[in-house]
């Protein structure tokens, strides 16, 4: 029982090592020529990185990968593949581990209406301003990630933290784009 509980407090701390060593390699990928056509073909593989999302007001700065599968999620965050590219028209989505794996979205019910996140790809970079407040839904309703005519983001997350009983959702609308990675 001893060890049982020694595996299972020290978890979430073994993840968050392998996600960060992880990162290291995401971000060097990023930056990469032949990321930077890939993005532009739209063939980034499931597990290669695909953006860096910045959300200043909860201290997020971590490189997303193409995909939310259990092994691209590793990383700490994943886009929705059926979702458009990042910075691209429709309902951009991403899902984020909350206690594991780097816990990129941990503090995602702090944010309110107004915050801002950036996302920097790797041929440029745009801003969204969050337009809802963090709300819970039921992990069956995929509508949340449903496609949109307008530029907006969704970030989700498991809720409540420790839970994957519901899903934290957030929503936000594109303000600006940039040819450049976006500066705060």
């Amino acid at each position: 029982m001893v060890l049982g509980a020694a595996t299972a407090a020290g978890y979430p701390f073994l993840t968050d090592s392998y996600t960060n060593h992880l990162q290291s390699r995401l971000e060097r990928q990023l930056v990469s020529g032949r990321t930077r056509i890939a993005y532009r073909t739209g063939k980034v593989a499931v597990g290669d990185s695909l953006t860096r999302i910045r959300i200043p007001k909860i201290g997020v700065d971590t490189v997303v990968v193409e995909g939310t599968t259990q092994s691209a999620l590793r990383a700490g965050a994943g886009h929705y593949v059926d979702s458009p590219l990042p910075c691209a028209s429709g309902n951009v989505a991403i899902a984020g581990h909350r206690v594991t794996y780097g816990k990129p979205f941990t503090d995602l019910e702090k944010l309110a209406v107004g915050d801002r996140v950036y996302l920097d790809t790797p041929i440029g970079g745009c801003t969204y301003e969050i337009t809802t407040a963090p709300f819970p839904v039921d992990p069956s309703d995929v509508s949340v990630v449903g496609p949109t005519k307008d530029a907006e983001l969704t970030l989700t997350t498991c809720h409540p933290e420790h839970s994957a009983r519901q899903r934290l959702v957030v929503h936000a609308k594109r303000v600006a784009t940039h040819q450049e990675p976006a500066k705060q």
